[in-house]
């Protein structure tokens, strides 16, 4: 409720002005039938004429004013439950993209995907429920009993004793839909992680021919959601029936009582509609703020599974709010001072006591096996995580007091799994520097070896690419993603086993045009193959996440073991091909 009313609160005005009109809407809706029992009792009694056209007249005013107002409350009641929502996933959003890879892991990537769709539509459509139902429900119910008491007070001992009934029940089964509803998100996230998987996975499942494996999945996931649905749905049954039950055993009461009170003179005939209307009334805005909130354990759940993404600490945050000045024109690029690394959920270090520079004009390089902690560097760089010993420095300053976004302008990082986003090629290629000009995205494109194949496709850098480009080949990709980081220019390139998936002669030729090319910045390569890095200025050899060696290659062949037998199983895999 406080997430509510905590994004509420900059639209109080709207909000003032929907209950406003709601509450004139519900005013003149009870009026009415006052003025219908007036007009019928005028006409059974001999009244003039004059006097039943002046009632028929204030039911036209108000049944205007009251249509009017209703009108504009529910388009303000629809606006203001859009601008929530609205800033709801602008928020969640916005704490998405500061959430670290091991925040991701604690969520989940379908989680947030629905937490950000999916369970604010809810929330949305409870808030407008709550505000039209619910919130009228105690001024009609006090107006209508004020009323009914007024014309006889022992129908209005009755309605109100039916209205106490229908509380009750809705009280009970509401606490029975609430564990129904809560299990209803988790298992609506369970669907939409299983169906995100066979998605994207799609080739793999083929592959292996496991579609009858992984329909079995989603069957199982479909399945489960059904009949947790079903079970709520039945408690809303059961309401509705009991519901209709009070309102016609009511009604029933009022005809039977009043037979007897009309023929003793104590008690008229619009008298008797007019209580049937109030009962109505109450009735059903009983029933549907029971059906509204029926409704409101899932959107509580729903609520509180959005809060915990707003209120969750990220792992990396900014632990100052200005930038350093830095020397840009230092020599040392990059240091590594005696790094370590462990995750939360790890018992050993993944790196350990690493010191290295990364210098201007210089290309680095990283080798190692599997899982040897190459590729955790490149993370540390970018302050996906950070440091759990020693410090990483930017110009000579240490990454932790500088802004994430500061720090971030001074890199272009290429990652192993090359990611295109839908939109056109020149999209993709600005994306890391939004005013580049044509001529610079076909430089970059050309260095980076893609310059041919754009140019051979017919709508050149206008071309379509599919999310993720999937449209276009790995080594494409990877050329693209490559241009991509170049059209940046920034102080420190990072390319995290970037040209797996090019050839050996484009690799030669992307290798000659990036180092004429990245002369006044630093470049750090992440690579498997020690013909992708054996020109580098130095090469860091990773075994177990500590340094087995560093210096070039020809100094590695004589005084790293580790390195000669990268070396020897990769010339031997080679001759073998």
């Amino acid at each position: 409720m406080n997430l509510i009313l905590r994004f509420l609160k900059p639209h109080w005005k709207l909000c003032v002005v929907t209950i406003l009109l709601l509450i004139v809407d519900v005013a003149g809706a009870l009026f009415i039938p006052t003025l219908v029992a007036e007009m019928l009792n005028d006409g059974t009694s001999g009244a003039a004429f004059s006097d039943i056209w002046h009632t028929g007249l204030q039911m036209a005013v108000v049944s205007v004013l009251a249509g009017t107002c209703a009108i504009l409350g529910g388009y303000a009641c629809a606006a203001l439950s859009a601008r929530v929502g609205k800033d709801l996933r602008e928020a969640v959003y916005a704490k998405s993209l500061k959430l670290s890879v091991y925040d991701f892991r604690q969520f989940g990537t379908a989680s947030i995907t629905t937490r950000t769709i999916s369970d604010i539509t809810t929330i949305q459509f409870a808030l407008t429920s709550t505000i039209q139902m619910i919130i009228p429900v105690p001024l009609v119910c006090i107006l209508s009993l004020v009323l009914t008491f007024f014309l006889d007070v022992r129908l209005g001992g009755i309605l109100l004793a039916v209205a106490l009934v229908v509380l009750a029940l809705a009280w009970v089964i509401m606490r029975s839909a609430a564990p129904l509803f809560r299990r209803l998100q988790k298992l609506l996230d369970r669907m939409s992680t299983v169906l995100l998987e066979n998605l994207t996975g799609v080739r793999v499942v083929r592959a292996f021919n496991n579609e009858g494996r992984e329909t079995g999945r989603m069957v199982g996931a479909f399945s489960d959601y059904a009949a947790t649905s079903i079970k709520a749905n039945r408690l809303f049954a059961n309401l509705d029936g009991l519901a209709f039950f009070c309102i016609n055993f009511f009604v029933v009461v009022v005809y039977w009582l009043s037979g007897a009170r009309i023929s003793a003179g104590v008690f008229r005939i619009g008298d008797i509609t007019a209580v049937i209307e109030y009962a109505m009334m109450l009735l059903f805005f009983l029933m549907m703020a029971q059906m509204v909130i029926l409704i409101l354990p899932r959107a509580l759940e729903c609520c509180e599974r959005v809060r915990l993404v707003l209120d969750h600490s990220p792992e990396i945050v900014d632990l100052v709010e200005q930038d350093p000045e830095t020397d840009s024109s230092s020599s040392e690029v990059l240091a590594f001072r005696d790094v370590t690394f462990r995750f939360k959920d790890a018992e050993e270090d993944t790196l350990g006591h690493l010191n290295f520079v990364c210098r201007r004009g210089e290309t680095t390089a990283i080798i190692g096996g599997t899982g040897s902690g190459k590729s955790t560097v490149a993370s540390l760089i970018l302050r996906f995580h950070d440091v759990t010993g020693g410090a990483i420095e930017l110009n000579g300053v240490d990454i932790r007091q500088m802004t994430q976004a500061y720090l971030r302008d001074h890199l272009a990082y290429v990652q192993q799994k090359a990611w295109l986003f839908s939109g056109t090629i020149a999209d993709n290629l600005r994306y890391s520097r939004a005013k580049a000009s044509v001529e610079e995205l076909m430089h970059a494109a050309d260095v980076a070896q893609a310059g041919d194949f754009i140019r051979s496709l017919p709508d050149g850098l206008s071309s379509f690419v599919a999310q993720g480009g999937t449209n276009f080949s790995g080594g494409q990709k990877q050329r693209l993603s490559i241009a991509r980081a170049l059209v940046k220019k920034p102080e420190l390139y990072i390319f995290d086993d970037s040209f797996s998936a090019l050839d050996f002669k484009t690799d030669a030729a992307l290798r000659k045009a990036l180092a004429a090319e990245t002369q006044d910045a630093a470049v750090l390569i992440i690579a498997q193959r020690v013909s992708s890095i054996r020109h580098a200025n130095q090469i860091i050899v990773l075994h177990e996440g500590h340094m087995a060696g560093i210096g070039t290659h020809e100094e590695l062949m004589k005084t790293c073991k580790v390195y000669q037998e990268i070396y020897e199983y990769q010339t031997k895999e080679a001759q073998e091909a």
